[in-house]
């Protein structure tokens, strides 16, 4: 979803910039926000190939989607979708511009409680980020009724092929009976299970636990600010890049030149244990699943 987002950002440049990964902690301990879904551009032979593969529909609740946003841009997109998480695929040109070359991706963390998206707003401009970008996303169920769907927050309009933002559920989507969402667990609840349907259920996917992304040096140094501010556990690694951890699902982002950059491993928890491996080729990628309640699924660097 954040295809949309770029695209109304892009009048926006120049306004916030990004922090330096500086190796500072976030102002508090309590995580704001969590691991929602990333998205990655892969080749057309991978991505075609993961649209019509008989296998990811039986291994996760699998759909192929078109959605309406802010503007009446539209997106079409591959989702593997889980009990609090998902992940949301395209090929090569699914999307005009730089969002949609080799390699494009982006990730989005999102609150549990109303009201949190204005807490690491205020973290971010803390941590450096003296004007962080807001932006409201609508979404359009197909009869020309635009619904609030939810406020997001950047570090900055300016990337290369990578960027991050912060998200919270709108009330006003939650009530909208074309959601098809469910009823809230608690007061302030726009969280992520509530957010996603069932279907997971009927399927071996639960959840993603880890997701490892290649992006730019100027990339990372936009989006590590934003995890830190929502409460992730950052540590630099070897190469320039990160990992973050926090929430049960853990992020990895490397530091590479953006002709390298891209989405590069994803690993699942699963419903229950498999006792067998079974290993699958989806065009230029493998899905390793089980054995046990764990699945990776690795993406060729086609570079």
């Amino acid at each position: 979803m954040f295809l949309v987002i770029a695209v109304a950002l892009t009048g926006l440049a120049g306004g916030a910039t990004g922090a330096a990964a500086d190796g500072t902690g976030s102002s508090s301990n309590r995580q704001l926000l969590y691991y929602n879904h990333a998205y990655g551009v892969l080749d057309r032979e991978t991505a075609d190939a993961i649209e019509h593969s008989a296998y990811l529909r039986d291994f996760a609740n699998f759909q192929v989607r078109t959605t309406t946003g802010a503007g009446g841009e539209t997106w079409t997109g591959r989702y593997l979708m889980g009990r609090e998480t998902y992940l949301e695929l395209f090929g090569v040109g699914d999307v005009p511009g730089q969002d949609g070359k080799l390699g494009a991706g982006g990730l989005g963390i999102s609150a549990e409680r109303a009201g949190d998206l204005a807490t690491v707003t205020r973290r971010l401009r803390e941590q450096g980020v003296p004007e962080p970008v807001s932006f409201r996303q609508t979404r359009d169920f197909g009869d020309g009724v635009a619904v609030p769907w939810f406020d997001a927050v950047f570090t900055s309009a300016q990337y290369d092929a990578f960027g991050a933002w912060g998200m919270e559920y709108l009330p006003e989507y939650f009530a909208d009976p074309r959601s098809n969402t469910e009823p809230a667990a608690r007061p302030g609840d726009v969280g992520r299970e509530r957010y996603l349907s069932d279907g997971y259920r009927d399927h071996l996917m639960r959840d993603v636990t880890s997701i490892r992304l290649a992006v730019t040096a100027r990339d990372l140094a936009g989006t590590v600010p934003l995890l830190r501010a929502g409460g992730f556990a950052v540590r630099e690694v070897a190469g320039g890049g990160v990992v973050a951890q926090g929430g049960g699902t853990t992020v990895r982002l490397d530091s590479v030149a953006r002709e390298r950059a891209g989405l590069r491993q994803v690993e699942f928890s699963l419903n229950r244990p498999v006792a067998y491996r079974h290993e699958e080729r989806i065009g230029r990628s493998t899905l390793v699943v089980g054995p046990g309640t764990r699945a990776v699924w690795t993406f060729d660097d086609v570079a």
